[in-house]
């Protein structure tokens, strides 16, 4: 193995009903847990998402209403998942923009809050882009000379990642070999929240990146009309933005 590991690294793939953080449900997960030692477990959940399958979603990961009807719902699974994550970093590829985020709304609907402060992320598909842009299927044939059978399936997608991210390593001698060299390298821009509706300025203040107020600071905004964060708080954005939202707005009041 390539990479340096301190701590398990949970590389994970999700299969969902669209690509909405806020609104679409989880309906396959797949998890593969790396130990520093190199030793592997893996774990794969159909996820009965308690809404309709969108067949252009079912067109793509070939999952119907049909296969999920009695499966677990994601809050039953939350603790198993919860507890196959702690204390891991999280990986996968299109993870930083899509998985985490919606991994993370889905957590927090079932009454779970994962300390992300603590994680470092690692998006294959980021450095992938970086160094060689195409896709996953491509990325595979790339960096494994493999052909991704089943593409789609959670299963398929989560080992592939790793074998891609494990070949990036192994590939690019300028690549760090711990995760958070690459955690660093993987991630475009820094952002307060996960969905990107809440980024840096240059002094290292949350400023909104969206709307009216854009690229105003939050807590500037928020003292000359706090009704903004209440309006936020009521409509349909990421838990995880509001959470994020929450904490910028306690803070500046002491």
């Amino acid at each position: 193995m390539n990479l340096k590991l301190h701590k398990p690294l949970c590389i994970f793939d999700l299969e969902t009903t669209g690509i909405n953080v806020g609104r679409d449900r989880i309906v396959e997960i797949c998890i593969l847990k790396v130990n520093p030692d190199a030793s592997r477990e893996s774990k794969t959940w159909l996820v009965n998402p308690q809404m309709p399958i969108p067949a252009e979603a079912s067109a793509v990961h070939g999952i119907f209403d049909d296969n999920v009807k009695d499966s677990p719902t994601f809050k039953e699974l939350a603790p198993k998942i919860a507890d196959m994550i702690l204390g891991c970093d999280l990986g996968g590829f299109n993870s930083n923009r899509f998985d985490v985020p919606l991994l993370i709304e889905e957590l927090l609907r079932a009454e779970i809050d994962i300390d992300l402060s603590k994680v470092k992320l690692v998006d294959a598909q980021t450095i992938f882009h970086k160094m060689e842009p195409r896709n996953l299927s491509a990325a595979y044939k790339f960096y494994c000379d493999k052909t991704l059978e089943n593409a789609h399936s959670a299963e398929a997608d989560t080992l592939a990642t790793f074998e891609i991210l494990d070949a990036q390593v192994g590939k690019y001698s300028e690549l760090p070999k711990e995760i958070n060299g690459l955690s660093e390298f993987s991630s475009y821009n820094k952002f307060a929240d996960l969905a990107g509706y809440i980024a840096f300025d240059k002094e290292d203040q949350e400023i909104f990146t969206f709307g009216k107020y854009k690229g105003q600071r939050v807590k500037e905004v928020f003292q000359k009309d706090i009704g903004y964060f209440g309006w936020i708080q009521n409509v349909d954005f990421p838990l995880y933005t509001k959470k994020t939202l929450t904490a910028i707005q306690l803070k500046s009041r002491f």
